[in-house]
């Protein structure tokens, strides 16, 4: 059985699938690794040391799809421009994929694997359960994401985030409000303390609370919320407008205070809520920052322009794309153990097996047997 690494033809994308280490892992469980020249360049990682690790380079990506039997990716197939072709033609009917799929959006990608009969597995599908944390890619990166987005923030802030005491004044610290309690706003949270900011964080869900003061900052919340806010992932649910307006006005009140603002709040297969309007930027200090880690999904700030760094009413607002990727060695490197501890959960005496009563399993296909399955079977028919 042969794994093929790609290079990583997205926008933005310095990851790649698989690091040296962990590909000593997948060839001692008696699986091939084949990796494409030049793939792990853009994270740092030479060719000699995947080939030091018992991988065999393929000079071309053509080649190398139609050699292997799995693929693993970071991110979806889509459009070679190079090549002129779709990196998901040049895949054998009847291949597995291993990739962030985003199966929630991508419903034209979903009808073309079932049509080319790939058995795919979607790394942001990973059910939270304990077994399967190892295979949680979603927070490892969103982990880097919010630590990355404090520097960011900070780096653009011109002032110090700690409280100095020189000879000439004491400065007091900076302030950082970090809108949604994620695995990455919690990174955030404890980066800007680390740093020695005072940090404030809000979340519509209330069970977030004791990890945010564990982490040393205050949390701001909404009094009597009388509906159901999370869903039984643990992300946050989308809730009625007398609730978000209500939200809205809690922020305001401290958006106007804030040194640097870290947004990151996603509902998974919808656009970012809006968290912060225009009129809560207009109220900002000048000078402040605003770093909006929904970009991709749209953003939480009403004046974000994803991909890029735009200044309004005084206020810096960046919208960064794809921020693990700017830390593309170690997010290649928690990926690649990510992603090899799904592939090897379902290696059984050198073949893949799919025991769909095994609910990692079950949750992470999305495509088997030229059907779309489960909950995202509705979403193309």
């Amino acid at each position: 059985m042969k794994a093929g690494i790609p290079r990583e033809i997205a926008e933005y994308e310095y990851r790649l699938a698989m690091s040296p280490e962990v590909v000593r892992k997948i060839t001692g469980a008696g699986i091939e690794v084949l990796i494409e020249s030049g793939a792990g360049e853009t994270a740092f990682l030479p060719d000699r040391l995947y080939e030091e690790a018992g991988c065999r380079l393929v000079d071309d990506a053509v080649t190398l799809y139609k050699e292997s039997d799995i693929i693993l990716k970071v991110q979806h197939p889509m459009f070679n421009d190079a090549l002129g072709v779709d990196e998901l033609d040049m895949m054998d009917d009847g291949a597995v994929l291993i990739a962030f799929l985003q199966p929630l959006v991508n419903h034209a990608l979903l009808r073309k694997l079932a049509q080319r009969n790939i058995t795919s597995f979607s790394m942001d599908a990973v059910p939270r359960i304990a077994r399967a944390q190892s295979m949680d890619a979603l927070s490892s990166m969103s982990s880097i994401a919010g630590y990355k987005a404090v520097l960011l923030g900070s780096n653009k802030l011109g002032k110090y985030l700690p409280m100095m005491m020189t000879a000439a004044a004491t400065i007091p610290p900076a302030k950082v409000l970090v809108l949604g309690v994620g695995v990455a706003g919690l990174q955030a949270i404890a980066t800007a303390h680390r740093l020695g900011a005072i940090v404030e964080a809000f979340d519509i869900r209330p069970a977030v609370k004791e990890q945010v003061v564990s982490l040393g900052a205050t949390f701001i919340e909404i009094e009597d919320i009388a509906e159901d806010t999370e869903d039984a992932g643990g992300y946050a649910k989308e809730v009625s407008e007398d609730t978000q307006q209500r939200e809205r006005d809690l922020v305001h009140q401290h958006t106007a205070g804030a040194d640097i603002v870290i947004t990151a709040a996603l509902v998974p297969g919808r656009t970012a809520p809006i968290l912060v309007t225009e009129d809560m930027v207009r109220s900002m200090r000048p000078g402040s920052v605003i770093v909006d880690l929904a970009a991709e999904a749209g953003g939480n700030c009403e004046l974000t322009e994803p991909g890029h760094e735009v200044v309004e009413h005084g206020v810096t607002i960046i919208g960064p794309m794809n921020l693990p990727s700017e830390m593309p060695l170690q997010a290649t490197q928690l990926y690649a153990r990510n992603i090899s501890g799904l592939l090897l959960h379902m290696l059984r005496d050198g073949e893949l097996q799919f025991d769909f009563e095994d609910v990692i399993i079950n949750d992470c296909c999305i495509t088997h047997q030229g059907e779309v399955r489960g909950q995202y079977r509705d979403l193309v028919e």
